[in-house]
């Protein structure tokens, strides 16, 4: 198992067109091969937004960034400051804590 943040600020777009961006998207990520989940996060307050992905593997991982929905993303004009960070994951808290 392997987590990915990703966050970034809407640039130009307000909240209720975002959100009607992300409800047009959700099953392109669903689709997409070793996602076991994306979460979608909101803080208007920050303008801050994004997602924790939680995927199979980091070779699913990589082979998400290295995809052109990751491109399309990352080079969204209403998106600024995008920021993208990976993890391993330990196993055996997690499991503990229900994580996994």
């Amino acid at each position: 198992m392997h987590i990915q943040i990703i966050n970034f600020n809407l640039d130009g777009i307000g909240r209720s067109e975002y959100d009607q961006v992300c409800d047009d998207l959700a099953q392109t990520f669903a689709d997409v091969p070793g996602l076991i989940s994306k979460h979608w996060l909101a803080n208007d307050g920050t303008n801050t937004y994004g997602g924790v992905y939680v995927w199979e593997s980091k070779d699913a991982y990589e082979a998400f960034i290295a995809s052109e929905l990751f491109a399309a993303v990352g080079g969204n004009p209403a998106l600024a400051n995008v920021s993208s960070l990976d993890f391993d994951v330990i196993e055996a808290p997690t499991r503990i804590t229900r994580g996994m």
